[in-house]
């Protein structure tokens, strides 16, 4: 009896690429776009270039509409055959081929990562890759700029630096956190926050109160100054990270709550107010998806030392380089149409002190939670 042989079928590829998430497969392409044109100058026998746009302030613009820092159109010719650029030039293609790798592969890593990924020496000399990560990161920046890609687009991100509290239940890579069940450390804000990683499920908040400093930020969460008040409290650990920058942005445009500002009544307060408003010089191709014009800054004021009765002892005396990066965020474009501004700026320098928000802590230990905030937010005194 004469048997038939089943015809195999044909074996799956060992390594069958997944599909990407679609954020994943534009920055891949952009990467690739950006080797193609590099590979078609070599073929045309021309000086292989990379066109990297300025990051400097002679660069930046305010756009009074949008009321943004935005980056202007210069850029910078990066030459393969010019020698005082020939490395910078092949640093910036050797970090898109990291990043590249990380996209394929479908993992992140940390700026220092990427460093340690990179690095190396190059074969045939004693030449290093990169000789401290100092060289390395305004590399991935001029990546950044150049492809108009965030950071984390680029599968890499920075350490975490930032915590949130209050009535918002959100999914973070799967995993469902109630963010009004996190005890005394709060949920720590990622350095990726996109909606893909993060995403809101609920909220009932009505506002966010960024605060500057944790140590802030835990008494206002001691005293359930978020579940009083309804609304969800962030900080940013200081100057805040991109991630705490990029969750504040969404929870406002997405979520339509208002933010407002508890810094310190110091040139660093305003300019950390600056850049969550307007936006960082440095990243100012990304301030349309950073910057929140319509934040308000809630205190600390140069008047709240008379007005709330403060003691000497709290005062800091300011020092030159205080003076000076206070007329310096005075003659911001931004800050320089605004009377109020220019008064709360003047007084401080009058003054001749600082004052931070735990100064509010002489009056008593929940002064800032239970009378200073609350009362500024009900009269609505705030700057703009």
């Amino acid at each position: 009896m004469a048997t038939t042989k089943r015809a195999k079928k044909p074996a799956a590829p060992a390594t069958a690429k997944a599909k990407l998430p679609p954020v994943d497969a534009k920055t891949l392409g952009l990467i690739v776009d950006l080797a193609n044109r590099v590979a078609a100058a070599a073929e045309k026998r021309r000086d292989p270039h990379l066109d990297i746009p300025t990051r400097s302030l002679s660069n930046v613009r305010f756009n009074k509409s949008r009321k943004i820092i935005e980056m202007g159109p210069q850029t910078n010719c990066r030459q393969l055959f010019n020698l005082s650029q020939a490395k910078s030039y092949m640093q910036t293609l050797l970090v898109a081929t990291g990043c590249k790798a990380l996209i394929d592969q479908q993992k992140t890593t940390s700026i220092r990562g990427l460093y340690y990924l990179l690095k190396h020496t190059i074969e045939g000399t004693r030449e290093e890759t990169f000789a401290t990560q100092e060289e390395c990161d305004p590399i991935i920046e001029d990546l950044e700029v150049s492809l108009q890609s965030l950071r984390e687009e680029l599968h890499v991100y920075a350490s975490n630096r930032g915590g949130m509290v209050g009535p918002i239940t959100l999914i973070d890579s799967g995993d469902e956190i109630d963010c009004s069940r996190m005890g005394s450390g709060g949920y720590s804000i990622p350095s990726i926050v996109e909606a893909d990683i993060v995403r809101f499920k609920q909220c009932d908040a009505k506002f966010i109160l960024h605060v500057e400093k944790d140590t802030v930020w835990r008494r206002f969460n001691e005293d359930k100054f978020w579940r009083k008040h309804n609304c969800l409290l962030t900080h940013g650990g200081g100057q805040p990270p991109r991630g705490v920058r990029r969750m504040l942005y969404r929870l406002h445009h997405e979520l339509k709550l208002p933010v407002y500002c508890l810094l310190d009544n110091d040139p660093w307060g305003y300019y950390i107010y600056s850049v969550l408003k307007q936006g960082s010089i440095n990243l100012a191709y990304e301030s349309k998806r950073m910057a929140i014009p319509e934040a308000r800054f809630l205190g600390i004021r140069s008047r709240d030392y008379d007005r709330c009765k403060l003691s000497q002892s709290v005062q800091i005396a300011l020092n030159d380089t205080d003076i000076k990066r206070a007329k310096q965020i005075a003659a911001y474009p931004w800050f320089a149409g605004k009377k109020g501004w220019q008064k709360e700026i003047e007084t401080m320098l009058k003054n001749g002190f600082k004052l931070e928000v735990e100064s509010l802590i002489s009056k008593d230990i929940s002064y800032v939670t239970e009378t200073y905030t609350p009362e500024r937010l009900a009269d609505a005194d705030w700057l703009d």
